[in-house]
């Protein structure tokens, strides 16, 4: 069973680099995992109006106020099927600043939107289109667009992201760089860094980072 990125990619898969197909290219048939350990190299939020919805995100994990530099942080990709069957992965990002803080999402392949569908915070009360292309360095990236399922979480409370992972084979590290703007409200929230991946054969999900309610709606 090919992935939802090799699904929402087709032949363009494998212009990605080796690290980044292989990071991308999991199913829950695969029985492994992802769980990568770094450091935000930079964490900042927007303008001091933006921090009210920032801490809306928080309730979430969606978003979150703090900032800083050197910031250590994991996240874990696990592949499994939902409650509805459907081939879901993994994006539990847990940020070690004053405060623990996390940003959750759960990718699917829709056939029904012919893309991945996003679905972002624990009750994954906000749902967005992403679109996904290679980029010229071998690295990935996702773009998402104005929430067409955010029914219970509403866009003017949140943001447009975009996300570049690529593999640096000179520090051989994998790197990261978020963006989240609102139509609206200009630069939300955003971090850079690089981290290490460990593979674990034959993980169970660890249930603390499972949504706490599944939403149907593609």
């Amino acid at each position: 069973m090919p992935s939802i990125y090799q699904q929402a990619l087709g032949l363009r898969f494998n212009d990605l680099h080796p690290q980044i197909q292989r990071r991308f290219g999991f199913t829950s048939d695969d029985r492994i995992a992802a769980v990568g350990a770094g450091v935000m190299e930079e964490l900042w939020h927007g303008a001091l109006y933006t921090l009210p919805f920032l801490y809306v995100g928080t309730w979430r994990s969606i978003m979150f106020p703090e900032q800083g530099h050197n910031v250590p942080f994991t996240i874990q990709n696990y592949a499994y099927r939902d409650p509805l069957g459907r081939e879901t992965i993994t994006w539990v990002r847990t940020f070690h600043t004053s405060r623990i803080r996390r940003f959750d999402a759960y990718m699917i392949y829709s056939n029904r939107r012919s893309c991945i569908v996003d679905y972002l915070g624990n009750h994954q009360h906000l749902a967005v289109d992403i679109h996904i292309d290679v980029a010229p360095n071998g690295g990935i990236q996702i773009r998402s667009y104005e929430g067409l399922l955010g029914f219970r979480f509403p866009m003017a409370l949140s943001g447009v992201a975009t996300v570049n992972e690529w593999y640096d084979d000179h520090d051989q590290c994998f790197r990261i760089q978020v963006d989240v703007r609102n139509p609206r409200w200009g630069r939300l929230f955003g971090y850079r860094g690089r981290f290490q991946v460990e593979w674990l054969d034959n993980p169970q999900v660890p249930p603390e980072i499972l949504p706490l309610r599944v939403e149907a709606r593609e």
